[in-house]
């Protein structure tokens, strides 16, 4: 369980910690948790915001004017906002994916919930994502938040990764070992 959860340590758990307890307190952790996922999922779709993120050029005092009309026009308020203000003002934000993540990774363990990793070689339907989710949820006796990622390298079957544990069931890895295999035997 400690292995799953690195995130105690270090800049950006310290922060995420703090914004956590923050939003225990004041019964705000799906709240918090929506706002910040928003802002993450901004960060995705503009390259300018991400540029704004991660350059130190910007001073805090541009960072903290353009932050502000991003939250605005975004609709993120309340703790969250506060939040990725102090973060600003820090001169943290270009941490501020990483304090996402390990917020993220402390809701779920104060949820009791658990992440796995599933990367399959192209979109999966519905139907397809709930038997996945429903078979980790029976082998882990947990419940299991799928973060579902599409790469076409593996050519087919999936890879799940939980924690420290892995199962690669992909088409590549197979044919690799069958690569190998006719190598030895030729």
């Amino acid at each position: 369980m400690a292995g799953e959860y690195p995130i105690d340590s270090g800049m950006a758990g310290r922060y995420a910690t703090a914004v956590f307890e923050l939003a225990l307190d004041a019964g705000a952790i799906d709240s918090v948790s929506a706002d910040l996922q928003k802002f993450d999922a901004l960060l995705d779709d503009s390259a300018d915001l991400t540029r704004l993120v991660r350059s130190p050029v910007f001073t805090a005092e541009a960072q903290s004017k353009a932050l502000a009309a991003v939250i605005d026009k975004a609709g993120i308020g309340g703790l969250a906002a506060q939040f990725l203000k102090v973060v600003t003002s820090n001169r943290r934000l270009f941490a501020i994916r990483d304090i996402i993540k390990a917020y993220r990774a402390l809701v779920a363990r104060h949820k009791g919930e658990v992440t796995a990793h599933v990367t399959v070689a192209e979109p999966l339907s519905d139907a397809h994502r709930d038997e996945i989710r429903n078979t980790l949820n029976a082998v882990t006796g947990k419940d299991v938040r799928v973060d579902m990622k599409v790469d076409p390298s593996i050519i087919g079957g999936l890879v799940v990764k939980i924690g420290s544990r892995m199962v690669d069931s992909s088409l590549r890895t197979k044919l690799n070992g069958l690569k190998h295999a006719m190598k030895e035997v030729g």
